[in-house]
């Protein structure tokens, strides 16, 4: 819990910041790629926001009404991420650069005084609008890449500690939501930054102001898709996933395994929580068994199975006769 949470707040971090620069940014050069950016940033940050509650609010106490706790709270948050958020973004995003590219040959709008608050902010500063949108973007560039080493440290140690293969493995199998939303988002904002950055320095070069909407419009379909994705991602757990097949066989010998048990029937999992796992098990004991001793029998499974995955929070085992 504590590795996610500091994901999050350094993403957090560097995206308010990131915001308020590029939109400051967008107003002083009109560029469709900036404001695409500072939509992008803002959604960053209510990204995170979102992802504080889910983490918060996964760790109240079990209670009547939900008696295994609050753990998909970070499934239902996440979601909300994708949909409401990277949506939202990604659609104004490409519907703004689509407008830019369709009307005037491109042309994003021009310079525009930044006046708040009778404060002439665009006096305030002595550089060209392209040489503060480069600044932006490659200051961007930098924070995001510090947000992106932080959530691919801790991505990393998971897939140490439960021996899958690499990244691709990792978004197929994991259930911390929170870390997997914040590493995909950091590497979306890099390449969105980046991204912006080549329609800048491309409409400088050539004039063609073109080129800055088209990264504004590519921004708006690189947001959507990673809405889609990030949705489906959490739709398998916010449903009920179970672990993966070997881990449930695995599961499934260590029963068979223990003194007493002559048949595992049956045996489930479900995740409730990104690091709660319910189990149950449908098991016939030895006939010769009693009542005390089938509950020793109970409570050796239980230890051995949480000794095997400290994932598994809850163990129910109902005997068969």
């Amino acid at each position: 819990m504590a590795g996610n949470r500091s994901v999050v707040i350094a993403a957090l971090i560097a995206n308010g910041a990131i915001a308020v620069m590029k939109f400051f940014a967008f107003l002083a050069s009109g560029s469709p790629s900036m404001l695409s950016e500072a939509y992008h940033s803002v959604s960053d940050t209510g990204n995170q926001v979102f992802l504080l509650i889910g983490i918060r609010y996964s760790g109240k106490d079990p209670t009547q009404t939900h008696p295994f706790g609050y753990g998909k709270a970070q499934f239902f948050y996440s979601f909300l991420v994708s949909v409401l958020l990277f949506g939202i973004a990604g659609w104004e995003s490409l519907k703004h650069g689509y407008n830019a590219l369709t009307s005037h040959g491109g042309h994003g709008g021009g310079p525009q005084d930044v006046v708040i608050a009778g404060i002439d902010f665009t006096a305030l500063v002595p550089l060209s609008t392209f040489q503060l949108s480069v600044g932006v973007l490659s200051a961007a560039i930098v924070f995001e890449s510090y947000a992106l080493k932080k959530a691919n440290d801790e991505l990393s140690r998971q897939i140490t500690e439960y021996g899958w293969s690499g990244i691709r493995e990792a978004f197929r199998e994991t259930s911390d939501v929170t870390t997997l939303t914040a590493f995909t988002e950091d590497a979306v904002a890099l390449a969105g930054a980046a991204l912006a950055l080549v329609g800048v320095v491309l409409t400088r070069v050539t004039g063609v102001e073109a080129f800055d909407a088209a990264t504004a419009l590519l921004i708006g379909l690189l947001l959507m898709g990673f809405a889609l994705a990030l949705a489906w991602e959490n739709k398998r757990l916010l449903l009920g996933e179970s672990m993966r097949e070997s881990r449930e066989s695995r599961f499934r010998e260590l029963v068979g395994e223990q003194d007493g048990v002559a048949h595992v029937d049956a045996l489930r999992t479900m995740f409730v929580g990104p690091n709660d796992v319910l189990v149950t098990a449908d098991v016939s004991f030895a006939s010769e068994l009693d009542a005390e001793e089938i509950d020793g029998v109970i409570e050796a499974i239980e230890s051995s199975l949480a000794a095997e995955d400290k994932r598994v929070s809850m163990v129910y085992v109902e005997p068969e006769v």
